[in-house]
């Protein structure tokens, strides 16, 4: 069985719906598949949650009229069969008037949640009664009976498993089973959801629990590209990535995919390939854990980044220094990106500024602090274990041009980073394109 995940764009209207039905069956071979959202819900859900967040029910009572009307737009398009298309209404009415209720009463993150989660609810709900339409044996299959965090907000992987066997063991013989992405509930049972990575991580926990043979991850790109093709003209898909190439390219810019989705497929040996959902028979990434040595595979960048450098001639030879530092970053939970050190300072970059001038000040009991913002750091990600010989002096040479402020090089055998200006990033990547994809 294979698991396939389609994003808010492949089932942003009914036309796109009809296109995944298609998709998922073409096989005729048993499949399990994770639905977002269509595109602009969550938005617009989010938005009624901010109106009663400010006492405003009018407002949300709004936003949640216009949400109604243009799905049963959708539905009017979708379905042929009349009795299909008012189930679907039905449910969809039912659906609005709970989320009207919440407009009366006090409003609270938990309140919150259970409305975000509405989306994936119903384009779900849309996607499974066409395909009952259409003679496909389909089942919708509810994802907060089987995908539970823990109490440190992580998945709960046997629970997940255990509960995912259970739902499948009493739904045999479909040829397409239906889920949620996104969505789960917490520790207590209440309704919550993944965060990070959203559906692509639950497309990643279904297949690493049943165990798949494949995760497909279809997008509106065909696949990981070698470099931002918002930036750089005739970049082209990377065709396989190793698993931590993909994780260091997720991290470091490659919106295509969340760096936390793709460890359960890891752990658990699945292949996870990157599909376009819009030109199907398009080869793709594959990413697995096979490494092609020897291989620069593409360039990515993150901006946002801000550098702090500190300075202390206290600090030579002074056991404990760095565990103070990091102590700081970590009481105010700010990740690392970046970090370099000499025998006087030490420098290292953020992408979170929500405590930056707190962790300044604490910084400066230690040494003279030095700020710099507006940073952009790019990564270069391929085989770069040390014994390759020159390939940092290829990727340094692309960047001869560039005012670099810090290289990190030899965290990985997969990644060389460059902390440079924003104002820098798009020559860069053309320059190193230029270099290393010629």
């Amino acid at each position: 069985m294979n698991v396939m995940k389609f994003g808010g764009t492949s089932v942003g209207s009914a036309e796109r719906m009809k296109g995944v039905a298609q998709l998922i069956t073409r096989s005729g071979e048993p499949t399990f598949v994770v639905l977002s959202a269509m595109s602009g819900t969550t938005n617009s859900l989010v938005e009624i949650c901010n109106y009663l967040y400010k006492k405003n029910p009018d407002g949300a009572n709004e936003v949640i009229n216009n949400l109604e009307a243009k799905y049963m737009e959708h539905v009017a398009e979708l379905y042929s069969n009349e009795d299909c298309k008012k189930k679907t209404c039905d449910f969809l009415r039912d659906r609005f008037s709970y989320m009207r209720t919440f407009t009366k009463g006090i409003f609270t993150s938990f309140e919150e949640k259970i409305i975000v989660s509405q989306g994936e609810i119903m384009s779900t709900n849309m996607v499974n009664n066409y395909l009952r339409e259409q003679g496909i044996k389909s089942v919708l299959i509810d994802a907060l009976s089987f995908m539970r965090t823990n109490k440190n907000s992580e998945p709960d992987l046997p629970y997940i498993k255990e509960h995912l066997h259970d739902v499948m063991d009493r739904n045999q013989g479909y040829q397409i089973y239906i889920t949620q992405g996104f969505i789960c509930r917490n520790a207590y049972g209440e309704v919550d959801n993944l965060l990070r990575g959203g559906s692509d991580y639950t497309a990643s926990l279904v297949g690493a629990a049943l165990p798949a043979d494949e995760i497909q991850i279809w997008t509106d790109i065909d696949g990981m590209h070698n470099n931002d093709p918002r930036f750089v003209e005739h970049t082209s898909a990377v065709h396989q990535l190793n698993f931590e190439e993909a994780a260091e390219l997720a991290y470091f810019g490659a919106k295509i995919l969340h760096p936390t989705c793709v460890q359960p497929a890891k752990f658990a040996g699945i292949p996870v390939r990157l599909k376009n959902t819009m030109e199907p028979d398009t080869q793709g990434t594959i990413i697995n854990n096979e490494l092609a040595h020897g291989t620069i595979k593409a360039v990515a960048a993150k901006d946002n980044i801000t550098a702090i450098k500190i300075k202390s001639s206290r600090m030579l030879l002074a056991t404990g220094f760095l565990r103070k530092v990091f102590e700081i970053f970590e009481s105010y939970q700010t990740p690392i990106d970046m970090i370099t050190t000499s025998e006087v300072g030490v420098s290292m970059s953020i992408d979170n500024n929500a405590h930056l001038d707190e962790i300044v000040d604490e910084l400066k009991k230690y040494g003279t602090v030095t700020v710099d913002t507006d940073m952009c750091i790019v990564c270069v990600v391929g085989d770069l274990d040390w014994r390759n010989i020159g390939f940092e002096t290829i990727a340094s040479e692309a960047m001869k041009n560039i005012p670099i402020r810090m290289i990190s090089y030899g965290g990985s055998n997969y990644n060389i980073s460059f902390l440079i200006r924003e104002a820098d990033k798009k020559k860069a990547l053309q320059s190193l394109s230029d270099t290393l994809f010629k």
